[in-house]
Parts: C-alpha cells; structure tokens; sequence
C-alpha cells in the first residue's frame, strides 16, 4: 500500500515539476528541459529528480546550477500545489537513457546499412 502511495506522490511530483520548470522559472541558464522521472523515498523525505537536458555539456552543467539555486521556490510552489504534511527534498540528476538509446539506435542503423552492402 504504501508503495503504491510513493508512486503515486512521484508521478504527481513530476508533474507539477515541469509545469513549473516550463511556465514559471525565468532563468536563462535553463534551457530546453524534461523531467523524465521521480523517484521518492518511502518516507517521501527526499525525491530524486531525473532530468534530460538537450545541449552540450556545458548547458546541461548550466541548467542544473540553475535548478539548483531554484530549488528552494521549486520545493515551496511545490509544497502549495500538491497537499503533503512535508514537501520532499529535491535532488536533481541528468537521466542519459534517452541519449544511450539514441546513440545505441544509431549504432544499429549503421549495422543494418553495413549488411545492406554485403
């Protein structure tokens, strides 16, 4: 039951997360940005924010500088949306799965276009 709560409090997180990211963060620094998962703690103390970043690695470092100096508005808009007793800590980490898969599908187009020659 109470794993089913967890997931449910993340999703919602995520959620609202990059509503706020996308409408109501101003800065700069952060550029073209998508929360790709949450994963909270079962005490929900703590959430780990997984993001993906398009840009270079110094835009990537950029945004997650930003976010970080964000994250005391992020987790207070956060706290009056949603209707927790205490709002998570937010941690935030780059989610490279959407690039390992790019990279790994071009990997395999190359194949594919090798044995097309043969």
């Amino acid at each position: 039951m109470a794993k089913i709560r967890v997931g449910r409090v993340g999703e919602q997180i995520k959620k609202e997360l990059s509503q706020i990211i996308q409408t109501e963060l101003k800065d700069p620094r952060i550029g073209f940005i998508t929360v790709t998962g949450v994963e909270a703690t079962s005490d929900l103390s703590q959430a780990r924010v997984y993001l993906s970043v398009l840009g270079s690695e110094e835009q990537k470092e950029e945004t997650l500088k930003a976010l970080a100096k964000a994250n005391g508005y992020l987790r207070s808009e956060l706290g009056k949306r949603m209707r927790l007793r205490h709002t998570p800590e937010l941690l935030f980490k780059f989610d490279s799965s959407i690039e390992y898969g790019s990279r790994i599908e071009g990997l395999l187009d190359e194949i594919n276009r090798g044995n097309k020659g043969q």
